[in-house]
């Protein structure tokens, strides 16, 4: 009769403090929004989506862990945990950010706005808990074992991560051909990038024709060239000739064309920089 094993680090070590911490934070914060009874509309589902979203797969990575059934798993998991804390983190900093800018009003004086305020304390402290599990577990240089706990790997979830907030803001938008243009960038380097983060969870890059470490060089020296041609375009066609709405609402068309500029922004930064370490990791080697 087989007899589970506890591994206790998983809850004594510094990342699995961390993930306790974010298991109680983002239960914390889910639980005083939901006592409020005012998460409606997109933007509150979207904060209570990503607080019970992180709750439920950090406390399953912690039972994983806690009780070694891991290995049993068919994926990298040390890709999966350092993919799944570098988005939670992202997800939870937007969410800190999204919640108070629209639930929040002052003065802050009733009960139901000191919930909130409260809720949105324990949202900024959980994203403090995931940014320092990505600290911890992020790869030391040189070591490409685990490459989404490398820099190249943790920014390839930010790009993916910041296409998805563009997608988002693209509602509505003319059929310029320009913008069109933009968003078949988007598009195609969130999907290239998607699709590496899962072949590599799922150890599939050892099926691939050519090295990633030179496939990633090619393909982040494209996705920059054409991120160089969307931050150029997609104001140029989207503000010509015209002018903020006054007044310009929540939903206002202005204020998403601009929120799309600067993650397009966001991403080339992001593409260049991947660019750089993914040229270091192939002709600079490190000492061994």
């Amino acid at each position: 009769m087989a007899v589970a094993t506890v591994n206790l680090r998983a809850v004594t070590s510094w990342v699995g403090i961390a993930r306790l911490f974010a298991i109680v934070l983002s239960c914390v914060a889910f639980s005083l929004v939901a006592s409020t009874r005012d998460f409606m509309g997109p933007y509150g589902t979207w904060c209570m989506f990503t607080w019970c979203f992180c709750f439920a797969v950090t406390l399953l990575v912690l039972v994983l862990e806690l009780l070694e059934l891991y290995p049993k798993l068919p994926l990298s998991w040390d890709d999966f945990t350092s993919a799944f804390s570098m988005l939670a983190a992202l997800m939870v900093f937007t969410t800190s950010v999204v919640f108070p800018s629209t639930f929040i009003s002052s003065p802050c004086s009733s009960s139901k706005c000191a919930r909130q305020a409260v809720a949105t304390t324990a949202s900024c402290l959980c994203f403090l808990a995931y940014a320092l599990e990505v600290g911890l577990t992020r790869a030391k240089p040189g070591d490409i074992s685990s490459f989404l706990s490398t820099v190249p790997g943790l920014l390839k979830v930010f790009e993916a991560y910041v296409a998805c907030l563009t997608f988002s803001l693209l509602d509505n938008y003319s059929s310029e051909a320009g913008l069109q243009w933009c968003v078949a960038v988007y598009s195609i380097c969130f999907i290239v990038t998607f699709l590496i983060i899962i072949f590599t969870i799922g150890r599939c890059l050892a099926y691939m024709p050519c090295p990633l470490e030179k496939m990633l060089v090619g393909y982040n020296a494209l996705a920059l060239v054409m991120y160089i041609t969307a931050t150029v375009l997609w104001p140029l066609y989207s503000f010509r000739g015209r002018r903020r709405p006054d007044p310009c609402g929540r939903n206002c068309w202005w204020d998403k064309y601009l929120g799309v500029t600067f993650l397009t922004i966001f991403n080339l930064v992001a593409y260049l920089v991947d660019l750089i370490y993914s040229t270091r990791m192939v002709f600079i080697r490190a000492p061994p």
